[in-house]
């Protein structure tokens, strides 16, 4: 019975505790804002997606062949075939005609490449080899979650710089951080024009160096600080 009664005093202190400290965080003078900060970002991660495709009655070895030029031609670029070449997806069919039965097959890839110029040699490549059916699926920075982090600080910076700014005006001054509440952190990826970038590519006379749009990374920050 005693260490009941013990932690019930132990509970009602703290709760006591905190709704006084409530009372004076309301009772303090403070200004409420909210900071944000946006972060271009220059992609590093450029998925490129190939499907390659044979009628298997006409050719059965059409599609191997086109495997093994478009993996000796990506190799000839610099590209790790073993680390950033993958097999998304592999699909048989089963077509029936009048006279013949077709066994349609389907193979997808996926390419990763770090810069707009190799993703425009990938392009010319695949055009040399017959290969047409290839698009950018997606633009990614595998340094996120340090721009995340960037974002957070400057979101917050701004918050009480902010403050500050309102403050004087006055006569005032923006004092400690009473709350942070983090709101909204956003990374967008960019799923690309494929259309617009395949043709860039092919129109340029050497490799094209194609300028992807920035990836933005965005943080919203409400903060109150005292008001002194």
């Amino acid at each position: 019975m005693k260490k009941v009664l013990t932690a019930f005093a132990v509970l009602f202190s703290i709760s006591a505790f905190a709704q006084i400290g409530e009372k004076n965080f309301i009772d303090k003078n403070y200004i409420e804002v909210t900071g944000t900060s946006e972060i271009e970002i220059i992609p590093d991660k450029i998925y490129i997606q190939v499907v390659l495709a044979e009628k298997d009655s006409k050719n059965k070895n059409a599609l191997s062949v086109q495997e093994k030029q478009m993996l000796q031609k990506l190799q000839e670029l610099g590209i790790d075939t073993k680390k950033d070449v993958l097999i998304k997806d592999l699909t048989s069919n089963l077509k029936t005609g009048f006279l013949s039965k077709d066994i349609l097959l389907n193979k997808q890839y996926q390419i990763i490449v770090k810069d707009g110029k190799t993703a425009g040699q990938v392009f010319l490549a695949l055009e040399e080899i017959g290969i047409s059916n290839a698009s950018i699926e997606k633009l990614e920075s595998s340094k996120i979650e340090e721009y995340r982090q960037e974002a957070k600080i400057k979101a917050i910076q701004a918050a009480k710089e902010k403050a500050s700014l309102l403050c004087n005006t006055i006569g005032q001054k923006a004092g400690r951080a009473l709350y942070i509440q983090e709101q909204e952190i956003m990374a967008r990826p960019i799923y690309a024009n494929t259309v617009m970038y395949a043709a860039r590519a092919k129109e340029a006379a050497d490799a094209a160096d194609l300028n992807f749009e920035s990836l933005k990374v965005e943080a919203r920050v409400l903060c109150r600080f005292e008001i002194l």
